[in-house]
This record gives C-alpha cells, sequence and structure tokens, in this order.
C-alpha cells in the first residue's frame, strides 16, 4: 500500500509541473483578474456567447478537465503522504486522530498562542506531527 501512495505522490509532483496555469477570460488584459504571484488567480468558467476561450480556440488560453486531476491515491494528502486534519482545541487532537503515522495535525488559523501551545504538546505526546506548528 505504502509503495502505490509513493508512487502516485511522484506522478503527481510530475503532473503538477506540466499542469497550465488556468487564467480568466481577459485575463491578460485586466490587472484584477491576474493571478496572483506564486498562487492561481480564482477561475471563473467563460460564459460569453461568442467567447473564444469558452469555444476552445487555439491560443485563448486552456481550460481545466478531468485530465488534469491527480491520481486518486494522492488526492488530499500532504507532499510527505499525510492526511491534513484542521484542529482547532486540544480535545480535538486525541479525538479526531486515528492513526498518527498517517495523519497530520493543521491548526486553525483563529487559535491563539497558549491554546496553539497546548495543542502542540498533546500532539506531541501522541506522536502526531503538526505542519504548522
Amino acid at each position: 500500500m505504502k509503495e502505490i501512495i509513493k508512487r502516485a505522490l511522484n506522478l503527481r509532483r510530475k503532473q503538477k509541473r506540466r499542469k497550465p496555469s488556468f487564467q480568466r477570460q481577459e485575463g491578460y488584459r485586466l490587472k484584477k483578474l491576474k493571478s496572483k504571484k506564486g498562487k492561481e488567480g480564482v477561475w471563473r468558467k467563460p460564459r460569453g456567447r461568442h467567447s473564444k476561450l469558452r469555444q476552445r480556440e487555439k491560443a485563448r488560453g486552456r481550460l481545466p478537465k478531468k485530465g488534469y486531476g491527480s491520481p486518486k491515491a494522492a488526492r488530499s494528502l500532504t507532499r510527505s503522504g499525510l492526511k491534513p486534519i484542521t484542529i482547532s482545541t486540544p480535545k480535538q487532537v486525541e479525538a479526531r486522530i486515528t492513526h498518527p503515522k498517517k495523519e497530520a495535525i493543521i491548526i486553525s488559523a483563529s487559535v491563539g498562542k497558549a491554546k496553539r501551545a497546548k495543542i502542540i504538546e498533546e500532539a506531541k505526546k501522541l506522536g502526531v506531527k503538526v505542519l504548522n506548528a
């Protein structure tokens, strides 16, 4: 099983390199529609009646489709192959973690400094990796 996940993660990494960044219609023209540096812009489906992008005309940009998806075994996993679980209280660490070696914790952004420290302490006891400690 581990070998399958390892192969799927490796394949996903290769596919992501080849995947184009999907620009919005006329994203080349308007600054507010451009993708942010390091991030992809918010995709909106082209809906115009005469839209060349919707009609899939050449050199108008690419549309998202099924073929760009990652392998099923690698979906919703981190780069290291762990399943991320969002946690906001120390009690949730014990309740939601079932396989400490296969899962990792992401502490919610709204958690303060004191509660964050308790969550990290609780995770160390169980031997769970915290991704944003």
